[in-house]
């Protein structure tokens, strides 16, 4: 995102972002869009297809859960969202007033969790913010300011929460489990606060090589590519330096992280009413734990999603069991909780999120002006 060789949350460690961005900042094409997204789909029930064939799990198993349990728990997942689009009409509303109202520019950042859901490690929604604001009339320098400091609150209150379940799951014994967790959070949040608090005393540019092989590879088209997202991080920096240590700031930083701290709680605490309908008796503060453990996990840079991840991970953290072993797991915590878990914390979102992504932001009329009191 900085641009420096140096992605959300929880959420993946920031990549170079040029030619990422400047593909935001252009219309995407709907049907190359379309193409592409459907397979990561698909790629994402593979992990699932498997755990039910490992540990022979039949539709019967995941609506023991029953449907209001499940419910619920896809209610929670969002109210979870729905924190994190309040967060950012926010944020835009603190940064440059309002633009849209509240429900749009809310559900605007809902429908770019899409794009999280569909990718490794939950990177891409920030593009699409970074978008939409642009289209909006936004500078592209305060459009990519938002945007990291709507990840950056993101990343710092879920990591914050997974290294409290890395901690606990290395004092029961579970070394394995909180190896991965710590390692996986703490790197991430690490490099994003590093990267976040650094722009205020330093102004980034796209690396020597990176830019050397887009200027060789684009030729004049490269070369202006180059020098425009150099000026684009310039102006962030600049941005940053501005508003860093001022007391509106700090305030708008603090309103953001504590609605950050709720909406992953809400999420840690869908678990806990899923595994109510099993009869599995498992307190808030242990579910969110096991949620958080989970999440980072799965953002290892393996499954789309964190597709198949994130089931070992629950399951490994309630057991104090090593994820990656199947032959331990198969006798741990009931599956069809973690299955039907997954399909109302990730499944049932997806279509919410693909639904608000296309009629929000891909529509042939999302972008356009728009009356912020209608």
């Amino acid at each position: 995102m900085f641009g420096v060789s140096a992605h959300r949350s929880c959420g993946g460690p920031p990549g170079p972002g040029a030619a990422l961005y400047r593909a935001a900042l252009r219309r995407p094409k709907r049907r190359r869009y379309m193409n592409w997204r459907p397979v990561a789909i698909i790629a994402s029930i593979v992990p699932i297809i498997i755990i039910v064939i490992r540990f022979d799990i039949t539709p019967q198993d995941v609506l023991a859960v029953g449907a209001v349990p499940f419910a619920l728990a896809a209610l929670a997942m969002m109210v979870k969202l729905g924190l994190q689009g309040a967060k950012l009409t926010y944020i835009i509303r603190s940064e440059v007033g309002r633009i849209d109202t509240f429900w749009r520019t809310s559900g605007v950042r809902i429908g770019s969790e899409f794009i999280k859901f569909t990718t490794p490690m939950f990177v891409g929604a920030e593009f699409v913010v970074m978008y939409w604001l642009h289209k909006k009339g936004v500078s592209p320098a305060k459009a990519m300011w938002i945007s990291i400091l709507d990840i950056v609150t993101e990343v710092l209150a879920g990591g914050i929460l997974s290294m409290i379940a890395g901690v606990v799951a290395l004092a029961s014994g579970a070394y394995v489990v909180a190896a991965v967790i710590l390692t996986t959070s703490i790197v991430v949040t690490t490099l994003w606060m590093v990267l976040f608090f650094l722009s205020s005393k330093r102004t980034f540019q796209i690396p020597r090589g990176i830019s050397g092989l887009a200027v060789r590879l684009g030729k004049d088209r490269g070369q202006k590519y180059v020098k425009q997202t150099n000026l684009w991080l310039h102006e962030v920096c600049t941005i940053s330096r501005e508003n860093m240590g001022t007391g509106k700031y700090r305030k708008v930083f603090v309103k953001a992280l504590l609605l950050s701290f709720a909406s992953w709680i809400f999420y840690g605490l869908s678990f806990m009413i899923i595994a109510s309908g099993i009869g599995i008796d498992m307190g808030p503060f242990d579910s969110i734990l096991a949620v958080m453990g989970a999440n980072a996990i799965g953002n290892l840079p393996i499954t789309v999603g964190g597709s198949g991840l994130a089931e070992f991970g629950i399951v490994a953290y309630t057991n104090s069991l090593n994820p990656f072993n199947l032959d331990v797991l198969e006798d741990a915590l009931e599956w069809d909780a973690v299955i039907a878990w997954r399909i109302a914390t990730y499944y049932v979102p997806i279509a919410v999120t693909w639904v608000l992504l296309f009629r929000l932001v891909l529509s042939r009329h999302a972008t356009t002006a728009m009356d912020p009191k209608t």
